[in-house]
């Protein structure tokens, strides 16, 4: 080809893709003036969302797990999506405490508008109908159940009866939606009734074994065999204020004190980054810590004999994010807008994730659901993970389990437990919807004065 030929060819290669010299971004290179420059972020780009409309977006997807992804037979919660776990039973495996959290968001998702107060009414007979027919254990509900049988799939080989945490979980749900439907027609009075019938059949009183404690487990084979003691500072005052609470099963204040507070022992008074913790293990463990009870018990003005709740999941909250942002162990992606450590799924499996056990992990969850506690950090998390991270971490039911930016890992599905929290923790940040509800339940409020609370 002669030196003429090719000199048109370039010419009209450089006329037909509508590039000139003068656009060659290499040393030197200027972009040419333009009087009327595009907004920040490019003309083009999807505008972005405001912080409600993130926030309304966030908790209608992640909602849609409990709804949409319910097992079909019973209308309960998955314990994780991945239909290959549990040896295949995932789709039929259902969890109690999971399913509490879910059924806690059902008035946040009738108010909003997500469903339909008739559809509300029409899963929770599905719901009750199913917890009704299960195998419960002096009243408590299994950590799990199968929801094609209704039957119990032990968690364990000695964990194959009653679990009391879950069952606590399950009934903060319960009684959320006890005080939500509360019409005069035939299905509201019904859906009250048939919840008090589940809540005063929970024999609390029974799972101190005669003790001044509660036991989390029991089993019909084993008996108490596991004796787990359920002793604070964790996730589990829920269980203790409603044995406090309960009209026909309850425990004594004793117990609530020997047990639970150890005599007291339960106050440690750490301090880390200048931060009072007045309860807990060293930096407060797992950030679940500060929100699975307190999806019904409002931290405000909460208070005994141990701790301010509010200054306590406060400061929590803080500790675990400023241990993020001082990133001790240098790992990839922790910062700012990218902190948050709990239990959930791992590139080595389910863990605990915490500061004393940091593998690198950020959980989705841990910082979505202290809003309440830090807005704007939280905030910021929220912005980083969805408008930076974008789809590698965003799915059909919202934020994938975890991820590690480290490790290059993101998890391939959800947990049930770590979604339910996201959507209720964030409405009592927005409304204090379910903290209000639950608050307002007579015998909340008689268990929370007979274990000396202020509220």
């Amino acid at each position: 080809m002669n030196n003429r030929i090719k000199g048109i060819l370039i010419l009209m290669l450089i006329i037909i893709s509508g590039i000139s010299c003068s656009n060659d971004k290499g040393p030197g290179y200027q972009e040419p003036y333009n009087p009327n420059p595009p907004e920040e972020g490019g003309g083009n780009e999807t505008p972005s969302l405001t912080d409600d409309e993130l926030l309304d977006l966030v908790q209608e997807t992640t909602f849609s797990y409990f709804w949409d992804f319910a097992e079909t037979n019973s209308g309960m919660a998955r314990e994780r999506s991945q239909n290959d776990a549990y040896g295949g039973q995932s789709p039929q495996l259902v969890t109690t405490g999971g399913s509490g959290f879910g059924i806690a968001s059902f008035p946040a998702a009738v108010q909003r508008g997500w469903i339909t107060r008739d559809e509300a009414i029409t899963r929770m007979q599905k719901i009750l109908d199913f917890l009704e027919t299960v195998p419960t254990y002096h009243g408590a509900f299994s950590h799990w159940y199968l929801g094609n049988t209704a039957q119990t799939r032990p968690f364990s080989t000695y964990d194959d009866g009653g679990d009391l945490v879950e069952t606590a979980f399950l009934m903060e749900g319960l009684l959320i939606n006890r005080q939500f439907f509360d019409g005069s027609g035939e299905n509201e009075t019904s859906i009250r009734n048939r919840i008090t019938a589940l809540w005063e059949n929970v024999e609390w009183d029974w799972y101190t074994n005669g003790d001044n404690v509660l036991y989390w487990h029991w089993s019909p084979v084993y008996d108490f065999q596991i004796h787990m003691e359920i002793k604070g500072w964790n996730e589990a005052l829920m269980v203790y204020v409603l044995a406090a609470s309960s009209p026909t099963h309850p425990i004594s204040k004793e117990v609530y004190e020997q047990g639970w507070a150890s005599n007291g022992n339960i106050v440690t008074s750490r301090s880390y980054y200048g931060i009072n913790l007045p309860l807990g293990p060293p930096y407060g463990g797992p950030l679940f810590f500060s929100h699975y009870s307190f999806i019904g018990l409002d931290p405000r003005n909460l208070q005994d004999q141990y701790a301010n709740y509010w200054d306590q999941n406060t400061s929590h909250t803080l500790i675990n994010y400023n241990y993020c942002v001082e990133n001790p162990k240098n790992y990839e992606g922790y910062g700012q807008d990218s902190w948050g450590l709990t239990a959930s799924d791992s590139y080595e499996g389910y863990a605990a994730h915490s500061p004393t056990n940091d593998l690198g992990v950020i959980t989705p969850t841990a910082a979505l659901s202290s809003f309440p506690y830090t807005p704007e950090k939280s905030m910021a998390a929220l912005r980083h993970f969805y408008e930076d991270l974008g789809n590698k971490l965003w799915g059909d039911y919202g934020f994938y389990d975890a991820f590690s930016e480290e490790h290059n890992w993101v998890s391939d599905g959800y947990l049930g437990i770590d979604q339910g929290p996201i959507i209720a923790m964030i409405e009592n940040y927005r409304t204090q919807l379910l903290w209000n509800l639950f608050m307002a339940d007579e015998d909340v409020q008689n268990g929370l004065d007979k274990l000396g609370f202020t509220y």
